[in-house]
């Protein structure tokens, strides 16, 4: 019997659907064209998940006037969960991971001129918030296996002035955790993880974002779960923080404080801070997703090993590189990446998917090239050996929790049709006929 296009790598008891569960019953059965052969569909990028509950409890949320603004059962709910998937962590639901970014940088009282170091490859909300404090970047380059910053070149870029460092875990693939800690401890430093793209994803078993003395996360709409729209998360990790936090949390006061009966008769201002905090029918719709994340997260990942798995032939003919993950890392399935020759096959690969009606999309431009990064302070130490170049070369399939099997088989079919080979029934058809050698993906 022919496999099924979706895979189970982790080896647990997932229910995942077929391709096409009424043929393959003899070896030379022949596959009826699917309706995603007879016309061309329209296959999106991304589309945020949605399992049914989110309405229910947002109505529930919107009832109770009290707590609307932030701070009632939903949002404990959440903050519980987080907290009980780490080890040490006071966690804050913030209104973006932008904002949670900004917040991080507030708590890390930092001062002009102060240095940070961070990769070039990442979104522009990792940088921002640390320039809006004063603070000049130090980009440092890539391992271009994972698109995170290589943690062994950030010693180099280490002066007196450094004071935070950022890594950001590209694709729900941790960075190096070990190494950067290590620099951390022995150069004083702090360290702020970029966990956006991070939630159910591990680095040696941990939750990405509670390793650094303070982590982000983000519940956009674009991240495998959602606070309906926006949405963020701050973990701090360092217990000699977490008062500061809760100062910077409440707009610069000791509000928490006051109403724990810590000090009085009111609470006052304290420091700069803002309002970060997440608005309570939006904490209602993420404890929905929340509450459903081992499924959706399962879902996703069935979808990825299938790319991993069925793309494995054009990697061996060196038509393309996939990501790798260290054995430390467990992804959480956030993104499927794909490198081909350069930027202009790039382009030629995304027109021809987009006539497909497949939507692929690039990601990052590396922060250090816009002009704008050098007026603000930025600088990149070292050589740009794999940033700018890895960056023109990669490209995202399309992966969603409501992706249907044979919308995956057809972007499958489109990727081998690309490169001039033909994708049937998961067996790529060489010219001497003779299929692949199976193999156990990771």
């Amino acid at each position: 019997m022919a496999p099924s296009i979706i895979s189970d790598t982790f080896r647990e008891p997932i229910l995942a659907k077929k391709l096409d569960s009424s043929v393959h019953n003899g070896k030379d059965a022949v596959k009826p064209p699917s309706t995603l052969e007879v016309q061309k569909p329209n296959i999106p990028y991304h589309v945020p998940a949605l399992v049914g509950t989110e309405l229910s409890y947002v109505r529930s949320a919107a009832f109770n006037g009290a707590t609307l603004p932030g701070g009632g059962e939903f949002t404990d709910r959440v903050v519980q969960r987080l907290e009980s998937e780490t080890e040490h962590s006071t966690v804050f639901l913030t209104n973006s991971c932008t904002r949670a970014l900004e917040m991080a940088a507030l708590i890390c009282d930092l001062s002009p001129g102060d240095e940070v170091i961070a990769p070039s490859y990442t979104f522009v909300s990792t940088i921002n918030a640390f320039l809006l404090r004063g603070a000049r970047i130090v980009f440092v380059d890539i391992d271009p296996s994972t698109m995170n910053i290589d943690a062994n070149l950030i010693g180099a870029a280490i002066t007196p002035k450094t004071k935070v460092i950022v890594p950001m875990h590209y694709g729900g693939v941790g960075c190096d955790m070990d190494t950067i800690m290590d620099i951390a401890h022995r150069h004083n430093l702090l360290v702020v993880e970029d966990a956006a793209q991070c939630p159910n994803a591990t680095w040696k078993g941990k939750q990405l974002g509670s390793f650094g003395h303070i982590g982000c996360m983000s519940f956009h709409g674009t991240k495998n779960i959602t606070a309906g729209g926006q949405g963020g998360a701050v973990f701090v990790n360092d217990r000699s923080l977490v008062a500061q936090a809760e100062i910077v949390y409440d707009n610069g006061t000791n509000r928490r404080a006051f109403f724990r009966g810590e000090t009085g008769p009111g609470y006052e201002w304290k420091s700069l801070g803002s309002n970060f905090v997440l608005c309570e029918v939006q904490a209602a719709y993420l404890w929905a997703q929340m509450d459903q994340s081992a499924r959706i997260i399962q879902r996703r990942l069935q979808i990825w090993n299938a790319y991993y798995h069925y793309l494995q032939p054009l990697v061996k003919a060196g038509h393309l590189e996939i990501m790798k993950q260290p054995t430390e890392s467990v992804h959480n399935a956030h993104i499927f990446w794909l490198k081909v020759g350069g930027a202009e096959e790039r382009s030629k690969f995304g027109k021809f998917m987009k006539e497909k009606g497949v939507s692929t999309t690039t990601h990052f431009t590396p922060l250090h090239k816009p002009a704008v990064g050098e007026k603000l302070g930025c600088r990149f130490h070292g050589e740009d050996k794999f940033t700018t170049a890895e960056s023109l070369r990669l490209t995202r399939l399309p992966l969603f929790y409501n992706m249907t099997d044979d919308e995956v088989e057809y972007v499958l079919r489109s990727v081998y049709e690309f490169f001039g080979k033909r994708f049937e029934s998961g067996v790529l058809q060489v010219e001497d006929g003779e299929p692949p050698k199976s193999f156990e993906p990771r």
